[in-house]
């Protein structure tokens, strides 16, 4: 039986994440899938070695100019979510059925106009309440990192209208068309971006994330350089001048940006996943990105029948990643039978490194 590590996720993690070599390395899952998966026999798995990565919003928001209302109803057996965004200029709704949104917020041009309304003066403050409580709950088994919501689950601006608020089709043609009222409401929310980092320092949080969720085959290098380039150097100025770093949640493929990434001083990679689901090998990666932070999603491909041939690729990835600055994690998807395959992970990580 393999003993236990003497030290503990956290301290391996902030080891890591610090630059010191990786000689156990941590294999660490979201907090939402731990409340959101209760079928998974969490407290095994964490037993067994398994820590956690927790999110805690770092912000408050106050929007004098909006009143939110929610509502929920049952439609053939599934729980119908409305939300309502309201304002004096007019009036904004999604909805969802059970986890999947069914709509949008923003269906035409004025509808960007009423986004803008609803996020006119808000006031945006530090509040390190939900961060303390998850570093409390978390302990030694992981990391907190930042999260900045609000606009979106906490993306760059671009990113929320594509994914939160607009939906790929509509976004792709007024983005193509620069439709002034969205280019307008970009323009204003991105300077409510940086005044939300500004916030953000303020707290204990010393790795912030952007969960940017990027598909770079829709916004393509060219508008990548143009409109997120300049925010994330706007963005990573303030958070070096306070001495945090950037953690960026890139899943997607990456390898037509990756020039472009290497330029950015982003501290971490998060859930950089080989292919088939990304396009760039963890190998590729530290090559690419020599000193940055690597949070590796192991393909969910490999944990397939049961996990018959996990060892040579888990093993092949902590190679490719080291010897510093990285950690495996479950950060897509709970793996298939995970029952075995987690643990086969985790006795694998603490064989400790191998040459050749």
């Amino acid at each position: 039986m393999t003993e236990a590590p003497s030290t503990t996720n956290r301290s391996r993690l902030e080891a890591a994440i610090a630059g010191r070599p990786v000689t156990h390395p941590v294999y660490a899952v979201y907090d939402g899938f731990v409340t959101t998966r209760p079928h998974v026999d969490w407290p095994r798995l964490f037993a067994l070695g398994l820590g956690q990565i927790s999110h805690a919003d770092v912000l408050r928001h106050e929007h004098p100019n909006l009143q939110i209302v929610e509502t929920t109803r049952q439609v053939n057996g599934q729980t119908r979510r409305d939300v309502r965004w309201i304002t004096d200029r007019g009036e904004l709704h999604q909805w969802y059925l059970g986890d999947w949104r069914q709509e949008h917020f923003i269906k035409t041009p004025e509808d960007y106009r009423i986004m803008r309304r609803a996020w006119e003066g808000v006031k945006i403050t530090a509040d390190d309440t939900a961060f303390l409580a998850a570093e409390r709950q978390v302990g030694d088994n992981g990391v907190t990192l930042g999260n900045i919501a609000g606009m979106g689950l906490g993306r760059t601006p671009l990113m929320v209208l594509q994914v939160d608020w607009v939906g790929l089709e509509r976004w792709s043609v007024d983005l193509a068309d620069e439709l002034p009222p969205m280019m307008e409401l970009l323009e204003f929310m991105n300077e409510l971006k940086l005044e939300e980092f500004r916030q953000a320092v303020r707290t204990p949080a010393r790795q912030i994330k952007l969960w940017e969720n990027l598909s770079i085959q829709t916004l393509g290098p060219d508008r990548y350089r143009r409109h997120l380039v300049p925010l994330y150097s706007k963005i990573l100025s303030i958070l070096q001048a306070a001495g945090k770093q950037l953690q960026v949640h890139y899943d997607g493929q990456l390898r037509v940006i990756a020039d472009q990434v290497a330029q950015l001083d982003f501290d971490g990679i998060d859930s950089l996943t080989p292919p088939p689901e990304g396009d760039l090998t963890v190998a590729e990666a530290r090559r690419l990105w020599p000193d940055r932070m690597l949070w590796c999603h192991p393909s969910l491909d490999w944990f397939r029948d049961g996990g018959k041939g996990l060892g040579p690729l888990i093993r092949g990835l902590v190679k490719d990643a080291g010897p510093r600055r990285f950690c495996l994690m479950i950060s897509e998807e709970i793996p298939p039978d995970w029952a075995q395959t987690v643990p086969q992970v985790l006795s694998l990580l603490q064989e400790g490194p191998r040459s050749g």
